[in-house]
């Protein structure tokens, strides 16, 4: 090992530290981290900024602005008071009850759209719920983006890592959603039960506040109808482009990009309220980590661990889907997931290839998959969507602390991997 490798290393496991303990700012560690990579040479501005393997993921990063302004308008017209009376309602005003209404709507829109789309249209709505409940939103706000995790992992769309996959091993929408939806509505029935032991001491009822809200009219929260009418229609434009990207070859950041341009264009607001949604410090907070993560890729750490790995399989698949499952979980909850599958998925492409494409060869996709989509819930940075919702929730006096979101992440993660390695078992082997 190179002495680039060991100090990229190190500087990577401090800046993780000072992440987890919250020592500072994270938005600090990731962009210190990322400086000290660039200065001890593991990695140059080329690569830190240009290449495609080792550089921030800009499609992430544009994604994720170009939903933020989306998000910004949408939230002028009142539609998110509008749900949130609507969704409450529908759930008695019942603690529980909205949590798993939130869950299941959650998770139905992050396999149908991707995770981190949803979670920003869910996140302020649940915000509106709890403050007219008088509960805490930190549990629903963990309990959604894990649900979206778990969810997004159903389809191509649904999560970023499946993107990844898909265009390495040339699988389509239909495959993932054959092989990968079945488990996922397995795993989402029993996150709803384990929600109810998890968050046990959220669900507080306060008979006054649920009273009121179910007097409350939910059309006298829409506050402009027009803006409201033309926010729905880009809306659905953007989401019909993410669905049909394979087929219209273009990226979903371009899509959320051009969905904010025009829906900018037509709302007729400042850029002082639309602008007012956008969590610039997680946007930062991502090109830290995508550098630093980049770094160990670009001096060689990640890809010896995974020939250390494939060397160990061999031609045992069973062996290679297991420990890519549980492997992936472990590391993808260190590292966010989608720096490490596209790390991950040559090599898995070898093995693959090795197989002669048998059906026991090709689902070492389907384990890669699922352990780096649920292994993002184990801490905070272990998916896109996580981080969205720490800083949505930071900004609006609910900070998620990383030990707080890990003491909840790992019994998800644990259970969730858990139950995959069966249908691993008895479906391919």
């Amino acid at each position: 090992m190179t002495v680039q490798a060991i100090l990229a290393i190190a500087v990577f496991v401090i800046a993780y530290v000072f992440i987890a303990t919250e020592r500072i700012p994270r938005v600090a560690a990731a962009l210190g981290g990322a400086a000290i990579m660039l200065v001890v040479g593991a990695t140059s501005a080329d690569e830190a900024f240009f290449a495609e393997e080792t550089g921030i993921d800009w499609n992430v990063i544009f994604l994720l602005l170009g939903m933020m302004i989306i998000v910004g308008v949408l939230r002028q017209t009142g539609l998110f008071e509008y749900l949130a009376i609507w969704a409450a309602k529908r759930a008695g005003a019942k603690p529980y009850r909205v949590m798993v209404m939130l869950v299941l709507i959650t998770a139905v829109a992050s396999a149908a759209l991707d995770n981190v789309t949803t979670v920003l249209l869910v996140a302020p709505v649940t915000l509106l719920i709890c403050e007219r409940l008088g509960t805490n939103p930190v549990p629903y706000l963990l309990a959604e983006v894990m649900a979206s995790n778990i969810g997004g992992a159903a389809t191509l769309v649904g999560d970023p890592p499946n993107i990844i996959i898909a265009s390495r091993a040339d699988l389509s929408f239909n495959d993932f959603l054959i092989n990968m939806a079945p488990i996922v509505v397995v795993l989402l029935a029993v996150f709803v039960v384990m929600c109810r032991f998890l968050f046990r001491r959220a669900f507080v009822y306060h008979a006054d506040r649920a009273e009121r809200l179910m007097a409350l009219h939910e059309r006298e929260a829409i506050t402009n109808s027009r803006l409201l009418r033309r926010s729905l229609g880009v809306l659905a434009l953007v989401l019909a482009g993410f669905t049909l990207h394979s087929a219209l070859h273009v990226e979903p950041s371009v899509v959320a990009m051009l969905g904010a341009g025009l829906l900018v264009a037509v709302s007729g607001l400042t850029s002082s309220k639309y602008l007012a949604d956008v969590e610039w410090e997680t946007l930062v907070f991502f090109a830290g980590l995508f550098i630093m993560v980049g770094s160990l890729v670009n001096v060689g750490v990640i890809g010896q661990l995974g020939e250390i790995a494939t060397d160990a399989v061999g031609d045992n698949y069973l062996a290679a889907a297991i420990g890519l499952l549980f492997g992936s979980a472990v590391l993808s909850g260190l590292v966010d997931n989608i720096p490490y599958v596209a790390t991950m998925a040559p090599l898995v492409g070898g093995l693959v290839a090795g197989s002669g494409g048998s059906p026991q060869g090709v689902a070492l996709w389907w384990a890669l998959a699922l352990g780096a989509d649920l292994g993002g819930n184990a801490t905070a940075v272990g998916a896109s969507a996580n981080v969205v919702v720490t800083g949505i929730a930071a900004r609006n006096g609910h900070p998620i602390s990383f030990w707080t979101f890990t003491k909840y992440g790992i019994v998800v993660t644990a259970v969730t991997v858990t139950l995959c390695l069966p249908y691993l078992w008895l479906r391919y082997y």
